[in-house]
């Protein structure tokens, strides 16, 4: 089945769920466009194997062994919630300062690696054809800004430049929770249900629903279309461009 032909995941009910604080924009877009929030590992750069790989070596050397499958399945989260979902699985206690420990020795591991991170295809394409159509777009991740830096200059994005960058350092909880995709919202100027979330895994997803955004998901990242729709994707493609070539699904008009 082509990702034309697939249909919106069924959703049961849309709950009420908290807003974490943050109050959201009270203006839709311009020209009737949505917003588009990207995750960054795995939706726009080809990372999410690097990271893994990271975390089980930063694990193994903590003492910790775990088939990489596991450590894949908690991609997404934030580094804490990971660490700690990872080490209930495992029967393993750590102490706050041991799990920042291991939180650190990942960065240091996955920065080595940094160098053979490539975008994903059609990523730069489909940033410049949603500026060239005045579609306003930023980009959401739960890595910090030193782990991002790599990716966004690979992309061409200036992390002080005009655009919305919103990194773990930037909000109280990141995902599964919405807090990072409610800041990116906020700082487009946008209503965050006028936005459409962009992301590759379960968490991306989850936090859409809890921000009240459309989610939409790529396979870039390793999940599978059946359990990124049961998660409640509206849609499901296979990078980013393949999202660029459907973009007209999901709200955009071509230009001109």
């Amino acid at each position: 089945m082509s990702p034309g032909d697939r249909q919106p995941a069924r959703r049961e009910s849309e709950p009420e769920w908290e807003a974490h604080g943050s109050s959201a924009p009270q203006r839709a877009t311009s020209a009737g466009h949505p917003a588009f929030l990207f995750d960054l590992d795995g939706t726009l750069v080809d990372s999410v194997y690097h990271h893994v790989l990271a975390w089980r070596d930063a694990l193994e050397d903590a003492g910790v062994r775990l088939a990489v499958w596991r450590i894949h399945r908690r991609i997404g989260m934030s580094g804490g919630l990971l660490v700690n979902a990872l080490l209930r699985e495992t029967g393993h206690r750590f102490t706050a300062e041991e799990v920042e420990r291991l939180q650190r020795a990942h960065a240091a591991i996955y920065a080595r690696q940094a160098g053979d991170v490539r975008p994903l295809p059609g990523a730069r394409d489909l940033l410049a054809h949603l500026t060239d159509a005045g579609v306003p777009w930023a980009i959401a991740t739960s890595g910090k800004l030193e782990s991002a830096r790599p990716a966004l200059d690979m992309l061409g994005i200036d992390p002080a430049g005009p655009g919305a960058i919103v990194t773990r350092d930037l909000v109280q909880h990141a995902k599964p929770d919405p807090d990072l995709f409610l800041a990116a919202a906020e700082r487009l100027g946008v209503r965050i249900e006028a936005a459409v979330v962009v992301g590759d895994s379960v968490w991306d997803l989850l936090a859409a629903r809890r921000a009240r955004a459309l989610g939409v998901a790529l396979l870039s990242g390793g999940y599978g279309q059946d359990e990124l729709e049961r998660a409640g994707a509206y849609r499901v493609y296979q990078d980013p461009a393949d999202l660029l070539f459907h973009l007209d699904e999901v709200g955009v008009r071509a230009i001109g």
